[in-house]
């Protein structure tokens, strides 16, 4: 699966979690993927870039570390978290355009911090 392939896949996770209220940590979502926890980051930055981009809320604040219920260091979308996890919950994501493979790509390559 490529990168963008991935991205999409989280985003749909994120999407259901938010619509429900819910923070994730990285170990779930990682389960939920079949990947290791350290690993998500490099498929959350274009999420996160592409949030910025459109100014919609940082859908990937509402992933978490287990030990301190924050986002991991490349977070970078909000120094606020509580506010911007309240933001994404409060947003009609179905009401978005879910970001295609090439959308995510081109995100990740503005993306500050990529490997």
């Amino acid at each position: 699966m490529t990168r963008e392939e991935r991205a999409q896949q989280l985003w749909s996770i994120l999407v259901f979690a938010a619509r429900w209220r819910q923070i994730l940590t990285y170990e779930l979502v990682g389960k939920a993927c079949g990947l290791p926890p350290p690993s998500l980051g490099d498929f959350l930055r274009p999420i996160q870039q592409l949030c910025t981009e459109r100014a919609i809320p940082p859908l990937t604040s509402i992933v978490v570390n287990k030990s301190d219920g924050l986002p991991g260091d490349g977070f970078i979308a909000a120094k606020d978290i509580p506010r911007a996890q309240l933001s994404v919950f409060e947003h009609d994501w179905f009401g978005e355009d879910a970001p295609s493979g090439p959308d995510l790509a081109d995100a990740y390559t503005r993306a500050p911090g990529k490997r």
